[in-house]
C-alpha cells in the first residue's frame, strides 16, 4: 500500500471505530491494531506517519491497566492519546466531545504527522490490483459469488486485476429475490465477461426444507447446503489455488481483537476449516461497508448493485415464515418486488435502510373477486438504523402505502391482506425469524 497511515492502539475504547473512520474521511488511511504490537511489527506496517493510543473503561485485563510498550514511545512517531474524554497530544490536552474529533484528528494527522491526503478509492484500487496480481500471479481463483455488494465488489475488483483467471460460482438457492440471479448473470457473464458458473438448486434446496418450521433449523440447512453446492462445484474445476473472500474490515473488528470484545464471530475470520486448500485473496478486508459501495462505484458496477439492501444469508427462507411453501414464497418474492419497484419511484429507496415483505404462516378470511376467500396476509417493514443494534420505524406517507397495498392485492396470487409493522428495535428484531 503507497498511502499514508495513521495506525490507532486498542487500549479499550467504544470509539476505535470512530477514530478511524474520522481519519479515513480527512483523506488519510487509517488502521485499528491491539495495542501489544512490538515496535518491529508497527515498522514492518507500510508508510505509518502516527499513533493514535484510544483508551477507555476496557483497558483493564486481568486488574492491571494496560499500555502499549515503552519503546513504541521513543519510535519517533508522533502520538495522540485519547482517554475518556480527553486528548493528549505531548503537553497539551484537548476535550474530545464528538464534533471536535475531527477538528482535533485533522490537527494531528496534518501538522503533526505531516500526512497526505492520500485515500481514496482510485489509489485503492490501482493497490489492489498490484498486489492482487503479485500474490495470485498465474494461478486460478473461486469466488462464491451472492450477488450481495461484497462478492460483487470483489468480484469486479479480481476481473480488472486478473480477468480470466477468476472462476465465479454463482449458486441459485430459490430464496433470491426477484431477478437478482438475473442479474448476476448479466452483469458479471454478459457485460463483464467473468467466467461464470450459475447452478440452479432451488428444487434441491426446497426438497431439504420441505416441513421445516423451526428458523433456526432453516438457516443450518440453507448454510450448510450452499456449502456442499459450491464444493461440488469446486471439484468440478482444475487448478484453483486461491479462493477469494468478500471480507471487510468490520468483519474483522466484530471478531475482536486481544483488548476488545468480540461482538459476533464471522465465518471468514478465523472461521473457515484448518485443512482449507486454498489460499485466501481477501481485497477488501481493510474497508468500511460505504467504502465498499465507493469501491463498487469506481469500478463501474451498476447502481442496484453497489446499493443493494441488507439481505440475510438465508435470504427470502427468513420472510417465508415458519414451514416453506412454494406458493408462500412466491407471494413473498412478488410482493417484495413491488414494494422496491414502488419504494425506489417514491425515492424511499435512498432513504430507508431496509424495507422488505414477509408472509407468515397462516391464513385470515377475506373478499376477493366478489367471492368469500381464506388467503395469507402480508406484512411491510421498514426501518432505519445507524449499526443495526437498535431500529426505529419509517413513518411512510399514507398514499404511498395505499398504492403498495392496492397492487399487492390485485397482483399478488394467494394474498387477501395487508399489514405495516411498526415495532421499533427493540423489543421487536429487524427480521422476524
Amino acid at each position: 500500500m503507497k498511502q499514508d497511515m495513521i495506525v490507532i492502539l486498542d487500549l479499550g475504547s467504544h470509539h476505535n471505530t470512530n477514530i478511524a473512520r474520522c481519519i479515513r474521511d480527512l483523506g488519510v488511511y487509517s488502521e485499528i491494531k491491539a495495542h501489544d504490537i512490538t515496535v518491529e511489527e508497527l515498522k514492518q506496517l507500510p508508510n505509518v506517519k502516527g499513533i493514535v493510543l484510544s483508551g477507555g473503561p476496557n483497558n483493564i485485563i486481568d486488574g492491571k491497566e494496560i499500555d502499549i510498550a515503552s519503546e513504541i514511545y521513543n519510535a519517533g512517531y508522533p502520538i495522540i492519546s485519547f482517554e475518556h474524554k480527553l486528548a493528549q497530544v505531548d503537553n497539551r490536552t484537548y476535550p474530545a466531545n464528538e464534533e471536535e474529533l475531527k477538528d482535533i484528528l485533522s490537527d494531528f494527522v496534518f501538522n503533526d504527522c505531516h500526512a497526505q491526503k492520500n485515500w481514496n478509492m482510485k489509489n485503492f484500487i490501482n493497490d489492489q490490483v498490484e498486489i492482487i496480481r503479485k500474490q495470485v500471479g498465474d494461478k486460478k481463483v473461486l469466488l462464491a459469488l451472492s450477488g450481495g455488494v461484497d462478492s460483487s465488489v470483489v468480484a469486479a475488483l479480481l476481473i480488472k486485476a486478473i480477468g480470466n483467471q477468476l472462476t465465479c460460482v454463482h449458486v441459485n438457492h430459490g430464496l433470491m429475490r426477484k431477478g437478482e440471479s438475473e442479474n448476476v448473470v448479466e452483469v458479471f457473464k454478459n457485460q463483464l465477461h467473468a467466467n461464470l458458473v450459475y447452478v440452479d438448486a432451488s428444487e434441491r434446496f426446497l426438497n431439504k426444507l420441505a416441513g421445516v418450521d423451526d428458523p433456526e433449523q432453516k438457516r443450518k440447512i440453507i448454510g450448510s447446503e450452499f456449502i456442499r453446492v459450491f464444493e461440488e462445484e469446486a471439484r468440478k474445476l482444475d487448478g484453483i489455488e486461491f479462493l477469494a473472500q468478500g471480507t471487510i474490515y468490520p468483519d474483522i473488528i466484530e471478531s475482536g481483537t486481544k483488548t476488545a470484545k468480540m461482538v459476533k464471530s464471522h465465518h471468514n475470520v478465523g472461521g473457515l476449516p484448518d485443512d482449507l486448500q486454498f489460499e485466501l485473496v481477501e481485497p477488501l478486508y481493510q474497508l468500511f461497508k460505504d467504502e465498499v459501495r465507493a469501491c463498487g462505484v469506481e469500478l463501474g458496477l451498476p447502481y442496484e448493485m453497489v446499493y443493494r439492501q441488507p439481505f440475510p444469508g438465508p435470504g427470502l427462507g427468513v420472510r417465508c415464515l415458519g414451514a416453506i411453501t412454494k406458493e408462500r414464497l412466491e407471494a413473498v418474492r412478488e410482493s417484495d418486488a413491488i414494494l422496491r419497484e414502488e419504494f425506489a419511484k417514491a425515492g424511499l429507496d435512498k432513504k430507508v435502510w431496509q424495507y422488505f415483505t414477509i408472509v407468515p404462516d397462516f391464513k385470515s378470511v377475506g373478499v376477493k373477486n366478489n367471492a368469500r376467500s381464506f388467503d395469507y396476509p402480508v406484512i411491510i417493514r421498514a426501518v432505519n438504523t445507524v449499526d443495526a443494534m437498535s431500529a426505529t420505524i419509517e413513518q411512510i406517507d399514507w398514499a404511498i402505502l395505499t398504492k403498495i397495498t392496492d397492487r399487492i392485492l390485485a397482483e399478488v396470487d394467494n394474498v387477501n391482506r395487508v399489514c405495516y409493522d411498526l415495532s421499533p428495535k427493540p423489543c421487536a428484531t429487524i427480521e422476524w425469524e
